[in-house]
């Protein structure tokens, strides 16, 4: 399902902004979630900045070579759910025919999971026609600031050795094998995994979140990233720690899996582009 952005936000502008004001009522809009698909809790991140292991597949002198890291920079406010998408949310999709099922027969309280990147994508349509607002995937780096000191990137085994390329690959396992995760199959209710010093629930937990990033594969020259290739039928996912899914992936350990042992579970939760809406009224000459 497809909304109309400017359609949407101008008519809820039109009727917010009477007798209110134009900023109160972006204020007032902003506040809560509106309609019958809204969420019930938001956390909003203040700007900041942090450096930031980039995902994708580097190669330097068309060997393997560890991530570069950037320092990035989130400019505006982040509005992120503080759960992940429950399967009772994920199910008011579904009765509305705008999703398709998920995998997974749990229900309730727990977080959605055997999902894909596509059911993610159908969802976030779904809630943004619901409520009149902007719903999205968070892209890898917004998710990365909001997991905060939970965020693990992807497994490194270093430089690739041309000599012995089994090097590098029995290090990644080396390092794996430290962090010490086990097996941990059942989803279970939201908050079991607690919260991070940002007030985000269930980051790293046994759900890996997908993302709206690309996966991408660059060459690194002495001068940084000398070219990259974007794939857009693969996207970043992000949880104990980082690795890459097809879009259409509902069951991580079927394959998919850059480095390091599948994922748990699928799932996700969503940012509120509270930006989208300010466009909107200025393209309409109401801000």
């Amino acid at each position: 399902m497809s909304f109309d952005p400017v359609f949407t936000f101008g008519t809820i502008a039109a009727a917010a902004l009477i007798g209110l004001g134009v900023s109160h009522a972006i204020d007032e809009m902003s506040s809560q979630p509106q309609g019958p698909g809204a969420v019930s809790e938001l956390v909003t991140l203040p700007p900041g900045s942090f450096d930031h292991a980039r995902p994708g597949e580097f190669l330097r002198d068309d060997h393997p070579a560890p991530a570069p890291v950037v320092r990035e920079i989130i400019d505006t406010p982040l509005e992120i759910m503080k759960f992940q998408v429950t399967a009772s949310e994920y199910d008011r999709c579904v009765s509305d025919g705008a999703c398709k099922p998920a995998d997974s027969r749990l229900a309730g309280n727990v977080p959605v999971t055997g999902v894909s990147f596509n059911d993610a994508q159908a969802y976030a349509n779904w809630l943004s026609a619901k409520t009149g607002e902007a719903w999205r995937l968070p892209t890898d780096v917004e998710w990365a600031y909001a997991a905060g000191e939970r965020f693990r990137a992807d497994i490194e085994g270093g430089e690739g050795d041309p000599a012995d390329p089994a090097r590098r690959w029995l290090t990644q396992y080396r390092n794996e094998k430290a962090l010490g995760r086990k097996p941990d199959p059942e989803p279970r209710p939201r908050g079991s995994f607690g919260l991070n010093s940002k007030g985000i629930a269930d980051t790293a937990g046994n759900v890996w979140e997908w993302t709206s990033t690309c996966y991408a594969h660059a060459t690194i020259s002495s001068d940084g990233i000398a070219s990259s290739i974007s794939n857009c039928g693969v996207h970043v996912v992000e949880g104990f720690h980082r690795t890459y899914m097809s879009n259409f992936i509902r069951d991580g350990k079927s394959g998919g899996c850059a480095v390091g042992t599948p994922p748990d579970n699928l799932g996700f939760r969503l940012v509120r582009d509270r930006g989208s809406f300010v466009q909107a009224l200025r393209r309409l000459g109401l801000t």
